[in-house]
């Protein structure tokens, strides 16, 4: 039972740790746009307290285009106007997202200049052009002004096309670009920036600025202003017409960029508004403003993230291998809630841990285990009704193979209480009350040995027995109730080395039963043959009788527990049909298998085929007045 336990106990890890391995491999493969998700979700539910925005935003909407003759062609000489009012208001840097590569008119040109560059901190921003990849300045004239150059893209992810993060550094060759978020934060703090290692963190004024490990470009997640926050904006129309709306720049990091939807091609979406569309120079502010308040958000480790799942696996398994009835449901449910709210709780500490892989793994175990749990239950009520059957099979088999001893004894009892007997006579009735409570107490033995046997409590004796020997006490046995029906018993002759395997008590009782019911369903006046033989390494014991017979369905049946055919329910003869299936038991636990041949009206022949021992047989006992009765 020890070792079943442990080989039950093993097959359920086994069991979990293959779910575990499917949801982390699933996760892996599959999960990523569940992660996304996730993200995206908690980004919109999770409320962080406000804080003092640092940032704003001197936007080109389409009223400022709308009243500019020419549009973006003739936008340079406003905007000139408008950073000498950003200027006057002293911000800490200022950052242009406007396209300064191309020649302009000279006059408009030379104001934009000089307007620049009455903003000491000054961020231009550079273009990527792929053929051949370099970076495209602004024109010399604008770059004199500016302290930084930096790159302005975005990193939308693949399959979703929402910006997340933004790469704080992009590669043209080996010519590099901050990201003008970054360029900005360094020029407010007065600090360069600083590589603690390559591919990793960055610092700058004590600030360490944390990458996403393993990309080249420092992918940094951008913390975006949650609902009932925001940048302010001050549209470059509006300050123009009211100079006075430049005191909201004071202090702050202005960036400037277009908004109009008819400039703007690459407007992208973003985790904070679902559905709705960002422009590039409001995600640089969002970043910058990730900096500034040190709202970071990092990723757990992967490794903290396999242990957590194994975690909840194991917490399933365990649930479900120890606590009782709906309490090991509760306790997977448990699991399951874990899986979604621990995700949530590192994101209010400004913590990425992956939704996909605990989630996975809290299903995967969970099922696993109340599949398992279930199945367990289910084993379980089966032994327990095969327990029960057992048990009333007990009760038939003493109703039935018990009931001739006792009927003797108690006979005998009564002869003895009630009469005067002579000496020898009272001697001879205790012999036989004697003899046949060993007989019953031999049968009541032999029953629990079999019942221990098909239950898997005990192991099966092997002791090399002669054959014939065995078969002969069971026909001395017999023949007194053979004589009663005037039954010839005609034992065939048997080679001495026949021998098999096993418990020969037990062999003795599935002979002694086939020969009984052979005796007992053949009319009067007729024979029983007994034989025995070897054929191709198989012992082959047949009992043949000229009874009754069956036909072929009945045949079918006769082993199943308390069949009777229905001729010999007729034949008067009492029985449980419980006989046949004990033999059946016996003879499969010794490796054999019983063949049926049968006619109905024409008799039976049962044939117990063993395997042939391979050792010398051991003496057989000597037959015991029990043994003969």
């Amino acid at each position: 039972m020890e070792r079943k336990g442990w080989k039950s106990t093993a097959w359920y890890v086994g069991l979990l740790a293959a779910a575990f391995v499917a949801a982390v491999a699933g996760s892996w493969k599959f999960g990523a746009q569940l992660n996304n998700d996730a993200y995206d979700f908690m980004f919109r539910l999770y409320r962080p307290h406000p804080w003092p925005v640092r940032a704003a935003i001197l936007d080109i909407d389409e009223a400022t285009l709308a009243a500019v003759r020419g549009g973006m062609r003739g936008i340079r000489k406003p905007l000139a106007d408008g950073l000498l009012l950003v200027a006057a208001a002293r911000p800490r840097a200022v950052v242009i997202d406007v396209t300064l590569t191309d020649e302009g008119e000279p006059a408009e040109d030379a104001a934009l200049a000089q307007a620049l560059c009455a903003n000491p901190n000054l961020v231009l921003s550079s273009l990527f052009m792929d053929n051949p990849v370099r970076w495209e300045d602004p024109k010399p004239q604008f770059a004199r002004c500016a302290a930084a150059i930096g790159h302005v893209y975005a990193q939308p992810d693949d399959n979703d096309s929402v910006t997340r993060s933004i790469p704080l550094m992009k590669l043209a060759g080996r010519d590099r670009r901050w990201a003008l978020a970054l360029a900005a934060f360094a020029l407010s703090r007065g600090a360069p920036i600083e590589e603690l290692r390559p591919g990793t963190d960055l610092r700058v004024a004590g600030t360490v600025i944390p990458s996403r490990a393993g990309d080249e470009s420092r992918l940094m997640r951008v913390r975006y202003l949650p609902p009932g926050m925001s940048i302010p904006s001050v549209p470059l129309k509006r300050l123009l017409d009211r100079p006075s709306l430049a005191a909201q720049f004071a202090g702050k990091v202005v960036f400037v960029g277009v908004t109009a939807p008819t400039e703007v091609r690459d407007r992208l979406f973003t985790p904070a508004a679902q559905g709705q569309t960002t422009t590039g120079i409001e995600i640089n502010a969002h970043a910058f403003e990730t900096m500034a308040q040190g709202l970071f958000i990092t990723d757990v480790s992967d490794l903290w993230v396999l242990l957590f799942s194994l975690a909840l696996v194991v917490g399933a398994g365990l649930s479900f291998r120890y606590l009782p009835g709906w309490w090991a449901y509760a306790g997977g449910l448990l699991v399951l809630a874990a899986a979604q709210v621990a995700p949530y709780l590192f994101f209010t500490r400004q913590r990425v841990f992956s939704f996909a892989t605990p989630a996975s793994a809290a299903w995967f175990g969970t099922l696993t285990a109340a599949a398992y749990y279930t199945l367990v239950v289910r084993r379980n009520w089966r032994i327990e009704q095969s327990a029960r059957e057992r048990y009333q099979q007990a009760m038939h088999f003493v109703t039935h193979e018990m009931r001739t001893p006792l009927s003797s004894i108690q006979g005998s009892s009564e002869l003895i209480s009630r009469y005067a007997l002579t000496e020898e006579k009272r001697k001879q009735i205790a012999q036989l009350i004697n003899s046949e409570s060993k007989r019953l107490a031999k049968m009541v033995e032999i029953f629990l040995s079999v019942e221990r046997l098909s239950a898997g409590q005990m192991e099966l004796k092997q002791e090399v027995m002669a054959v014939k020997p065995l078969v002969e006490v069971c026909v001395d046995r017999i023949r007194l109730l053979a004589e009663r029906k005037h039954i010839a018993i005609r034992l065939e002759p048997i080679p001495e080395e026949l021998a098999l395997t096993g418990d020969r008590e037990l062999m003795e009782y599935a002979c002694y039963n086939l020969l009984t019911n052979a005796v007992k369903y053949s009319p009067r006046e007729t024979e029983v043959a007994v034989s025995a033989w070897q054929d191709d390494g198989r012992i082959r014991i047949a009992v043949k009788d000229q009874g009754i017979g069956m036909d072929q369905k009945e045949v079918k049946h006769i082993f199943q527990k308390f069949y009777r055919t229905k001729k010999a329910e007729e034949s008067g003869e009492a029985g449980s049909g419980i006989g046949l299936s004990i033999v059946q038991q016996i003879v499969e636990q010794h490796g054999g298998q019983i063949e049926v041949t049968s006619q109905p009206g024409a008799g039976s022949c049962f044939t117990l085929v063993m395997p042939a021992a391979s050792g010398r047989p051991a003496s057989p006992p000597v037959p015991t007045a029990v043994q003969r009765n």
